[in-house]
């Protein structure tokens, strides 16, 4: 069984799981877009079980049983909430472990602090989605519009957790258990049914979103190496621009594996057979 971890931040309170003994090499993972800490609750154990890592999985803010941000959700944000995290732990130097969005996170936090990341294992995800520049005002107006439409809208109720198990799994196709774990910490009864945790904010559409020029610059900064594990069925993207950005880091292993976005719940022991040997070298290098 996983430790619960609750987390001091400046702002607000995180809370996640953690894997493995405290001694243990430090791992910070983080997930997608409304899913939770729990996404990492196959592949960790596995992980641990290979080698002596100490992982910590984080529910980011407005998602599991973290508490929600008082404003707007930024996208940078969360790089700030990673290394903030870190800092909670105790930890200097450590690995990032990114599902989707949460691998977009960790492609921003190796490049804005390279000298604090030892390894970075990107799933499903290499960097944010981008805009262009010109779209930035339609963008913001946008998005203060469905803020405001959206502001006093109750939140969807379902009349069990497993008809939200099955809206779960049409947005998101995977494993009925992969489901069912992200929806045992992603799920509150309430009156009159069960509702998602997550803050209904996070449905907005961002603010502001990176151009891809600006992602780029956060791609040469990375100076440890870098995993990315991508699925065969795995989130519809731009080729062109994954090959890109895979070039535009100095040190990085491409692999693919059969599966879907969610892989790494749906086959966490494909997933760690790829993950456990690039991080073995950890331990051949003599501690920092």
């Amino acid at each position: 069984m996983p430790d619960a971890v609750e987390l001091d931040l400046p702002d607000l309170k995180l809370s996640g799981l953690a894997w493995g003994p405290k001694h243990g090499r430090p791992v910070l993972a983080s997930h997608g877009w409304l899913d939770n800490a729990t996404t990492m609750s196959r592949l960790a154990p596995l992980l641990c079980e290979a080698l002596e890592l100490r992982i910590v999985s984080l529910d980011l803010p407005g998602h599991g049983l973290s508490e929600h941000k008082r404003g707007p959700y930024h996208f940078v944000d969360s790089v700030a909430d990673l290394i903030q995290a870190a800092d909670a732990l105790g930890w200097d130097r450590f690995t990032l472990l990114g599902h989707s969005m949460g691998a977009g996170i960790s492609t921003l936090t190796a490049g804005a602090v390279p000298q604090r990341i030892e390894r970075c294992v990107l799933l499903e995800g290499i960097g944010p989605i981008v805009d262009v520049p010109a779209e930035a005002a339609r963008r913001l107006a946008r998005s203060l519009r469905v803020e405001a439409a959206k502001r006093d809208k109750p939140k969807r109720l379902f009349p069990d957790p497993a008809t939200a198990a099955a809206r779960y799994r049409e947005a998101a196709p995977m494993d009925p258990a992969s489901a069912r774990l992200l929806i045992d910490r992603g799920l509150v009864e309430v009156e009159g049914g069960w509702t998602w945790r997550a803050d209904p904010r996070l449905r907005i559409d961002s603010r502001m979103r990176l151009s891809e020029e600006q992602v780029h610059a956060f791609l040469t900064a990375i100076e440890c190496p870098v995993l990315l594990v991508s699925a065969t069925q795995g989130w519809p993207h731009n080729g062109k621009v994954v090959a890109e950005r895979i070039a535009a880091i100095r040190d990085i292993t491409a692999v693919e594996i059969e599966g879907r976005h969610h892989v790494h719940l749906d086959d966490p022991a494909g997933v760690a057979a790829l993950v456990i040997p690039f991080l073995k070298p950890l331990f051949e290098a003599p501690q920092p």
